[in-house]
């Protein structure tokens, strides 16, 4: 297998867990069933080594100020009403949600998830903004704003793109 496609297999399966991981595995690497156990070797190493990152840095529970938990459909991101959570990666939350002023549109907002507010995860998730900010491609879609929740977590918000999920195109 070239180590372009291992790759991608390994960070497709990153964003999965529990049986959809193994259904992604198992039509990924079909019968090489050695491959895959080493896969999953890699994969179970890497969770064990950032299990630390999953509970929030301050020791207890963080609440906005509305007393919800964290972000989810309903509440707000400054101008931006959350509708749907739409997808999930190990650092974030990509939601719909509805600008409602200056402008009416449907956007993207991508937020670092409660407990994942390091200064290693919160570079890394400014560079990806920036690097997404200096891309001008019709298949990449265009950050709008940024800024940081009530609670201090940074977010990026970018055009809404609908389209087929990948492991569906796949």
């Amino acid at each position: 297998m070239p180590e372009g496609r291992a790759k991608e297999i390994i960070s497709g399966a990153t964003e999965l867990s529990g049986d959809a991981r193994a259904a992604y595995l198992d039509m990924a690497f079909g019968r090489d069933a050695a491959l895959r156990a080493r896969v999953d070797r890699l994969l179970r190493a890497a969770e064990d080594r950032f299990q630390f990152m999953s509970a929030p840095t301050s020791g207890g529970d963080v609440q906005t100020q509305s007393g919800q938990m964290s972000e989810g459909p309903g509440s707000r991101i400054g101008p931006y009403r959350l509708l749907q959570a739409i997808g999930e990666g190990g650092f974030g939350t990509v939601f719909m949600a509805e600008q409602e002023t200056p402008v009416s549109r449907r956007v993207a907002i991508k937020v670092i998830k409660l407990g994942m507010d390091t200064h290693q995860v919160i570079a890394r998730f400014e560079a990806e903004r920036q690097a997404l900010a200096m891309m001008d491609h019709p298949n990449i879609a265009r950050v709008l704003d940024a800024g940081a929740t009530e609670t201090g977590r940074p977010y990026f918000v970018m055009e809404l793109v609908r389209g087929e999920a990948i492991f569906d195109h796949c």
